[in-house]
């Protein structure tokens, strides 16, 4: 079957596809994505893929998920989502820990937003929390992107003290891909509740990296995000 799903991915292939996606993601000598190797499929033909073999075993996904290629590893987890979310508590727990235990493989932002509220939010939300701030404590760039964008689970169940609590250890991280995922949750945390965002904001934003502040703001009105913008200091 994994061979079977390589074929079948490298059916929707495109060289110029390939080649676009080698910059939009990144992948030169000192970028955040360097290495990378795409070959040109598209995210809808990547999830169309992922339906029809939906009953890989995970044992074979996890083999996809350590590709050099991009699109298979995307593959990979969206095969895994689908067993996490059919799973028995047991299959879920091993999803889980095959998850955490691959994350140098989850290694650039599609692959993080796409998996980690599925598999890491999903599985946490009923247990204690304490990995995500491992997650976010990490040395590495992704697992505290993954740290992040797993609390969009909780977000979604308007609970939101464990995103407040990440964002702000990470106010002072240096990547800009951080920035982003923490203004981008606190956004969706003022989506459903305004004032706990603003709470936040009131406390951090001249504290705020102007990239993470700017995500944050992005749906207020235009004199609110003024103001905002004035008084930050980044």
């Amino acid at each position: 079957m994994l061979y079977e799903a390589r074929d079948a991915l490298r059916k929707f292939s495109s060289e110029a596809d390939a080649r676009h996606l080698q910059r939009f993601f990144k992948t030169g000598p000192g970028e955040y994505g360097e290495g990378d190797r795409f070959i040109g499929v598209r995210v809808p033909a990547t999830r169309k893929v992922a339906r029809m073999f939906r009953a890989m075993p995970p044992a074979d996904a996890q083999t996809l998920l350590t590709s050099e290629i991009h699109e298979e590893r995307l593959l990979a987890l969206l095969i895994l989502i689908g067993h996490y979310q059919r799973g028995t508590a047991d299959q879920k727990q091993e999803i889980f820990d095959l998850y955490l235990a691959n994350t140098r493989h989850i290694n650039n932002w599609d692959l993080v937003d796409v998996s980690a509220e599925h598999v890491v939010g999903a599985h946490l939300w009923d247990k204690n929390r304490d990995p995500l701030i491992n997650l976010a404590r990490s040395a590495d760039l992704w697992e505290r992107r993954i740290a992040v964008m797993a609390t969009f689970h909780f977000i979604k169940k308007h609970q939101f003290d464990d995103t407040l609590k990440i964002a702000e250890m990470l106010l002072s991280d240096a990547h800009d891909l951080i920035h982003k995922a923490v203004g981008w949750m606190l956004r969706e945390i003022g989506k459903r509740d305004s004032e706990v965002e603003e709470e936040f904001l009131r406390r951090h934003h001249q504290h705020m990296p102007r990239t993470m502040l700017r995500y944050a703001i992005e749906k207020f009105s235009e004199d609110k995000r003024r103001w905002y913008l004035l008084k930050g200091r980044k």
